[in-house]
Parts: C-alpha cells; sequence; structure tokens
C-alpha cells in the first residue's frame, strides 16, 4: 500500500511517500511496523494524539482496518483560518 506523509511528519521521516508491504491489521499496526523501523520513524509516531490519518482520502481512526485499503496518509491536525 502506498503510506504519504505530510507537514512535519514529512519532515521527520524525510519522504513525502512510500509503497509498504505490511502484514498490518489496522492503522495501529501499521504505525508499530512503522516506528520499528528506524528511530526517524519512532520519533514521527511518537505522539498519535497530534497525528490524524486518512484511509483512501477519507479520514479515519487509527484502529480502522486495513483490509482493502491502498492509501494511508498521515498528517497533523489542520487548522482554518
Amino acid at each position: 500500500m502506498d503510506v504519504l506523509y505530510f507537514a512535519w511528519v514529512r519532515e521527520r521521516i524525510g519522504l513525502p511517500r512510500e509503497t509498504v508491504d505490511t502484514q498490518a491489521a489496522t492503522v495501529n499496526d501499521l504505525v508499530t511496523e512503522l516506528r520499528a523501523r528506524e528511530d526517524r520513524y519512532d520519533l514521527a509516531f511518537s505522539d498519535l494524539s497530534a497525528l490524524r490519518v486518512a484511509l483512501d482520502q477519507q479520514l479515519s481512526d487509527f484502529d480502522a482496518p486495513l483490509s482493502g485499503v491502498r492509501e494511508v496518509a498521515f498528517f497533523p491536525p489542520m487548522t482554518g483560518g
């Protein structure tokens, strides 16, 4: 699946997107896999309350299943103005 990173998440990981081969059942499982890769991922995902996630461009929760999902995007909360 494609994993996209936006704003400071992209800056910490150093990539705007990547294709990930995963066995993760939920977004939380995917985050656990990513955090185990390298320190930069661990840092980026250290505080999930500061992140939002979208599955196939629909806002979702971290406990959402990944079955059939093609794209996961991680980003900080957006504010209007």
